[in-house]
């Protein structure tokens, strides 16, 4: 049975992939492809499947686990790579955050972040016997790569929102705060209409076994899954772009995987210039209602044409105007530009995975690919606005390239994230209760002003968590919000499966990033903390998790104590 959420990725989407050379004609019109798209066929009713990692499909085989053989596993084993190699790669300087005085600032506001690349990155380094540098472990994408239990939403809002609030394992002293989200899934019959265009990065850099090879695997799978009326175009690009494939609907698949089996790396990356490519076939062939979007497969290496990160932000910017929106897959390692790919999703009203083997790709390309494709809110923002009698201090734990200024958040034309169908999505704050020493930093009390609290509020009320968003095809944003009541001198209540394990995984990537913020934190707590909460282990993922906690304990200088 072909899963829903299968359907989902396929509908209205473009994909864009990174490889270099084609022995297809590029010269084709974009135009001259097919402007109607018909409907899609599928043994499943809804869009958002109930097994899988982070509102993903369950990536069992036919008889219930991945045949390695079958699936040539060994042949994409990540290979230890050198310390010349892993200099090139590119990343981001994330700069933690600090706790924040809540009476000075109260309110706390951010977008949400479904990407999950950060951890099957880190994956792979760890995997090659190396930790992964600070900047390349983004905590919120390693607690979002995993799939929670939360509430379906059964209101008028595309999701539903709960808040929730455990000790501090590595701070007895401190709280930790849940922010837990989860989308509504979606019918197919809510879905209008597929239409894809893989842009494909075939390029010198695109060569090795865990690139090129990789992603024509992984569309091999792809194919295989859609219906005879889903439609699919690819456009390549190198030192040159084209198209390879017109928009060809799947009844026509040995045309489809015969352009797949035809793709040649080589040459360098002039990546705009496939962009502003691939955005023109799927506006050509654009499904009103439908889902529209461009998948950016590459090692982000672009080196010619437009090749400033500023001004290809601007170029994904400019076309995301237009109601199509961008996906980016990474691939490979040693020139991998995760800085680059991360920033063009962000603005391309998508999100960002990194492929490290085929199962991943069968996980972010089948399975997973509606929750990231199929968009139920856009722009979606949550600011918390915290009581300072009874919170004197908090710190979002991640996010930090996700921090919106407080004013920002009923502000319409402020760009946030993207919520897809059945995605989950959760923050954590780590939160200072009153009576306990503030580690914040305060400004010089005023002269003129006196800040104190509001007289007369409910004091069991310890925070208030509202949030914004649009409907995919609105400019207006929508609100609503709630609180989080907990007496003053209640016990805390304990923890769910779901939480701990969150904070197991968010532990470990303070861990990682040798986080001031770490407290009395050590790798023996992270194992035996997420192997007590497996809780429906989806996929095993959860398990595989404990053993690369294993494997980063083995190789961190961080091992006293545990």
């Amino acid at each position: 049975m072909r899963r829903a959420i299968q359907w989902w990725f396929l509908t209205g989407s473009v994909v864009i992939f990174g490889f270099v050379g084609c022995g297809r004609d590029s010269a084709s019109d974009p135009a001259s492809a097919p402007a109607r798209y018909g409907e899609m066929a599928t043994d499943s009713a809804d869009y958002a499947v109930e097994d899988g990692s982070n509102g993903g499909g369950d990536l069992d085989g036919p008889s219930g686990e991945y045949d390695t053989e079958e699936y040539g596993i060994e042949e994409y084993g990540i290979e230890e790579y050198d310390t010349e190699e892993f200099n090139t790669e590119a990343y981001d300087l994330i700069v933690e955050n600090e706790f924040v005085d809540a009476l000075q600032n109260p309110k706390s506001t951010f977008s949400i972040d479904v990407d999950t690349a950060s951890y099957s990155n880190v994956r792979r380094m760890l995997n090659a016997g190396r930790l992964p540098p600070a900047g390349a472990v983004r905590i919120e994408e390693l607690i979002n790569y995993f799939r929670y239990d939360y509430p379906a939403p059964d209101g008028e809002h595309p999701f539903h929102v709960a808040v929730d609030v455990a000790g501090c394992p590595w701070t007895p002293d401190h709280q930790l705060l849940r922010v837990a989200m989860k989308g509504k899934t979606i019918t197919r019959e809510e879905v209008a209409g597929v239409n894809l265009v893989f842009l494909l990065d075939v390029s010198g850099s695109m060569q090795s076994v865990d690139k090129l090879p990789l992603v024509q695997s992984g569309m091999q799978l792809l194919v295989q899954q859609l219906g005879p009326d889903d439609r699919v175009a690819m456009v390549v690009y190198a030192g040159a772009s084209g198209l390879a494939l017109p928009s060809t609907p799947i009844r026509q698949s040995k045309v489809i995987l015969d352009a797949i089996a035809n793709l040649q790396a080589g040459g360098s990356t002039n990546g705009g210039e496939g962009i502003e490519l691939a955005y023109d076939v799927a506006q050509a062939q654009f499904v009103e209602g439908g889902i529209n979007r461009v998948i950016l497969c590459t090692d982000g290496d672009f080196n010619v044409g437009v090749t400033s990160q500023s001004r290809l932000i601007q170029l994904i910017q400019d076309r995301a105007q237009s109601g199509v929106f961008l996906s980016v897959l990474g691939f490979g390692k040693g020139n991998y530009n995760d800085s680059m790919m991360e920033k063009l999703a962000d603005k391309g009203n998508g999100n960002y995975a990194y492929i490290d083997s085929l199962l991943e790709a069968r996980k972010v390309l089948v399975e997973q690919i509606g929750g990231t494709l199929v968009t139920i809110a856009k722009d979606v923002k949550i600011q918390i606005d915290f009581n300072p009698t009874r919170v004197i201090a908090y710190r979002l734990i991640g996010y930090e390239n996700r921090l919106l200024d407080n004013e920002d958040f009923r502000d319409d034309s402020k760009d946030a994230g993207e919520l897809g169908a059945g995605h989950t999505v959760t923050a954590l704050y780590e939160i200072v209760p009153a009576g306990v020493e503030s580690p914040a930093r305060t400004s010089k009390p005023s002269k003129f002003v006196e800040t104190v609290p509001l007289e007369n509020v409910d004091n069991d009320q310890l925070l208030h968590v509202s949030l914004r968003y649009k409907l995919p095809e609105s400019e207006r944003g929508r609100e609503f919000s709630t609180p989080l009541m907990h007496a003053d001198g209640d016990p805390l209540p304990t923890a769910s499966t779901d939480f701990q394990f969150a904070i197991s995984v968010a532990t470990f990537g303070m861990l990682l990033r040798d986080s001031k913020f770490a407290g009395s934190a050590d790798w023996g707590w992270v194992i035996e903390t997420a192997e007590k909460n497996l809780g429906t282990d989806h996929n095993g993922l959860r398990a595989e998790f404990v053993q690369l906690a294993k494997t980063a304990r083995r190789i961190s200088p961080r091992t006293a104590g545990d």
